[in-house]
């Protein structure tokens, strides 16, 4: 290549600051320096910074800055938010200081707001870089800093080397720890590259974790193209970008044999077999020049460079010199010749480096491997590293549920502070980590594992709260351990822990000062005890109470799914899991329509291109979490209210497959609360009676009313040959809440909650 080429590399993220020192140390501190970063203010921006200095109230500045929007591939500019934004335009029209703030930011639009480092940029010189480029010093870095960004660095003669921290890295790297403590050995760098199990895991798009795959659309992606050789997954961490991902149901057809491979030219073949006749890497388009035109390869990159620049003077020099190279060396005409160039011209813009798109898929499929092997180690490792996103770790549990990768609750005697694989009856489990939980902190649960390595297991609460260590129990720390159910092994009723947290407290707070004064009985040994500590006795939570504290707890909703307990209501509605419809899809492609049960977690709004109101929403059911539009108007508000309140809705949602082969896509188009739907479906609740002092708890439980519709029949176990079954009544309020407390009862057995509709009955709990 003519001009500096610039290194990506990347590096376990742990280690990251290691590889700057090293460079430092061995080139020299003046030698070496990161790059500087210009923030601008783009559209959004310049609105708050404008209206901030006019003084116009937040609010106002804030519901205008919404009204532009703010796609992160597509980011609209002020000017184009006049033209496409309907409701930005009518507040600009009918508000002079609007207009005033928005006359004015269109005029800073687009300038320097404020100075930064590159995040992994860093430049090494030969000589000290103070003889080179002006340098700035920046407060919060130790380095020295260019005042040229990487744009001009590069003209000063200097190489650019991007050191970056890849989360990934550090993923395998505990991983293979991980598995060292079970006695299996790995060498990633080994690995067999034909390993069927790993491709049929990509084919299935069981891809959430692994590196580069795991978008929704990655998946379907998958799917569709069916990737049977490493050369397919270096192809398509380079189709899946905005542009070239257009091509993606091309280059699934060609390589599965729906399609022939037609080359541009047969001179052509040789280059693009590889990629069934589809310019997919800068390579190609630079092998492509050399072959046709008889470019260097040195010449080709600058024409690869052009074409990326789209600067038409130099394009026009380019093309005549193109067309004459290929009337030359080929023989080919100038009309066919320029076409060619328009068709390489077209790729070239969007053309990725296959040598970074194989490093990528390098550890795409290392992951792959590693999540086909051995699960366990793979989800353990990975969730260490999102260990306070715990929108990540909801994807992972439900992942491994759907998966049957077994998962261990927290628990206070058998976790450590990181996730942790350990031996079960049935083979091995995730144990969930302490610092998984929220607002428990990480440094104070490695306290509480030492504590306990060093003197044993805890025997009992108040064994726990006398040797926990100090600064490392406090009430936030303790209402989130024993919300998430990390006492229970000490004391099941986490309602009662909560309500004795003043005294357990107390007793960390007497023995850490007893242990600070070193005061021991005067005769030494036990005589100076304590007295036993008594916990008062409270009810213990409810499903739905103790559903609710674990959602606060872990971020999301561990043991179960409020979805749950509207079950047999969503099957009396003929509902269906997210999973069942993403594994049967769409037979024969196009549209269907299918009822559904979920919970709306979040809601975004936005507008369609002709200026109407839509939302995007995230939605989960026990089988695991997806995203939906929906277009409906008189549902955009209420869909808002419902995420606040974490809502579960009955979906009638039509489902769109481009292809028999695709998962389809979700579109809500209509929805409701499951808390109303309640009623329109008659629920049956049965269950045995094995004593007749059970009626006087019955009596308490079942509550009649007027909107209730269900139907209550017991089977008295006298055992005799006759055991009557006796219909209590059909107006009570029955849902899976009262199934599973009546589940509870000492003489009840075999409750089942049905709902008579359409397929049947649904047994709810056993």
């Amino acid at each position: 290549r003519v001009s500096m080429p610039d290194f990506d590399i990347d590096f376990c993220e742990t280690r990251r600051g290691e590889v700057i020192r090293y460079v430092q140390a061995k080139y020299g501190h003046d030698h070496v320096a990161q790059i500087i970063t210009f923030g601008k203010l783009k559209a959004r921006a310049v609105l708050r910074d404008t209206g901030r200095i006019l003084q116009m109230s937040y609010g106002q500045v804030d519901r205008l800055c919404k009204m532009v929007p703010n796609h992160p591939t597509d980011p609209w500019s002020l000017p184009r938010a006049l033209n496409g934004a309907a409701e930005f335009k009518r507040e600009y029209d009918n508000d002079d200081e609007v207009k005033r703030l928005v006359d004015l930011a269109v005029q800073l639009e687009g300038l320097p707001r404020n100075s930064s480092t590159h995040a992994a940029g860093v430049v090494i010189g030969d000589r000290p870089l103070a003889q080179l480029v002006p340098l700035y010093r920046d407060p919060r870095s130790d380095m020295p800093v260019t005042q040229f960004d990487m744009k001009y660095v590069e003209d000063t003669g200097l190489i650019k080397f991007d050191f970056l921290g890849l989360k990934t890295l550090s993923v395998l790297k505990k991983a293979v720890e991980l598995l060292k403590k079970r006695g299996i050995e790995i060498d990633l760098s080994t690995l067999a590259w034909d390993d069927k199990a790993v491709y049929d895991l990509l084919q299935s798009g069981d891809t959430v974790g692994v590196f580069q795959l795991e978008s929704e659309g990655m998946r379907r992606t998958l799917a569709a193209v069916k990737p049977t050789n490493f050369g397919d997954i270096i192809a398509l961490v380079s189709l899946y970008r905005p542009g070239p991902m257009d091509n993606i149901p091309l280059f699934g057809r060609r390589k599965n044999g729906a399609e022939s491979i037609e080359y541009p030219h047969e001179k052509l073949a040789g280059i693009l077999s590889e990629t069934y006749g589809i310019f997919v890497y800068q390579e190609q388009v630079m092998q492509a020049a050399q072959i046709l035109a008889g470019y260097s390869l040195g010449d080709a990159d600058l024409l690869r460079r052009a074409m990326g620049k789209k600067v038409q003077a130099e394009m026009d020099a380019q093309r005549e010199r193109f067309v004459d190279g290929c009337k030359q060396v080929s023989g080919i005409e100038a009309a066919k010749a320029n076409e060619l160039f328009d068709l390489i011209d077209k790729f070239a813009g969007y053309g990725f480096n296959k040598s970074h798109a194989a490093a990528y898929a390098l550890l795409a499929y290392q992951t792959a491997w590693m999540k086909t092997h051995y699960p366990h180690e793979f989800y353990a490792a990975a969730m260490c590293f999102d260990m306070h996103q715990s929108e990540k770790l909801a994807v992972f549990v439900d992942d491994m549920r759907r998966n049957g990768v077994a998962l261990e609750g927290p628990d206070i005697n058998r976790s450590e502070a990181e996730f942790t694989v350990e031996p079960t009856d049935e083979g091995y489990a995730v144990r969930y980590a302490l610092a998984g939980i929220r607002n428990v902190g990480e440094k104070a649960m490695d306290a509480i594992v030492a504590e306990r390595e060093a003197n044993g297991r805890f025997a009992s609460l108040e064994d726990l709260f006398r040797r926990v260590p100090q600064g490392s129990m406090n009430r936030r720390q303790l209402e989130g351990l024993a919300g998430a159910g990390a006492f229970d092994a000490l004391e099941p009723n986490r309602a009662k822990v909560l309500a004795n947290a003043d005294m357990l407290l107390a007793v960390a707070d007497e023995a850490e000062r007893t242990r600070s004064s070193g005061q021991h009985g005067l005769f030494g040994g036990d005589d100076h005890a304590a007295p036993a500590m008594r916990l008062t006795d409270t009810p213990a939570w409810s499903k739905s109470e103790q559903m609710a504290k674990e959602r606060e707890n872990f971020g999301f909703y561990f043991a179960a799914h409020p979805v749950e307990q509207w079950r047999a209501v969503a099957s009396a509605n003929g509902a269906r899991s997210y999973a069942s419809l993403m594994e049967t899809g769409v037979p024969g492609g196009g549209r269907a329509q299918a009822v559904m049960a979920a919970m709306v977690e979040s809601v975004n709004r936005g507008k369609t291109r002709r200026g109407a109101d839509f939302v995007r929403a995230d939605f989960s059911d026990n089988s695991g979490q997806f995203s939906a539009a929906c277009f409906e108007e008189t549902l955009v508000e209420p869909m808002q209210q419902w995420a606040k309140d974490g809502t579960c809705l009955l979906l009638t949602v039509e489902l769109d497959a481009p292809s028999p082969d695709e998962p389809p896509r979700i579109t809500v188009r209509g929805a409701r609360p499951l808390s109303e739907v309640k009623s329109a479906a008659s629920m049956v609740l049965k269950f045995d009676v094995l004593r007749p002092e059970v009626f006087a708890d019955l009596a308490m439980l079942l509550i009649p009313g007027s909107d209730g519709r269900g139907e209550v029949i017991v089977r008295l176990r006298t055992g005799g040959d006759a055991e009557p079954e006796v219909r209590l009544g059909r107006d009570f309020m029955v849902d899976g809440e009262l199934a599973e407390r009546l589940a509870t009862v000492e003489g009840i057995a075999n409750v089942a909650l049905s709902a008579r509709r359409g397929a049947g009955h649904l047994k709810l709990v056993a």
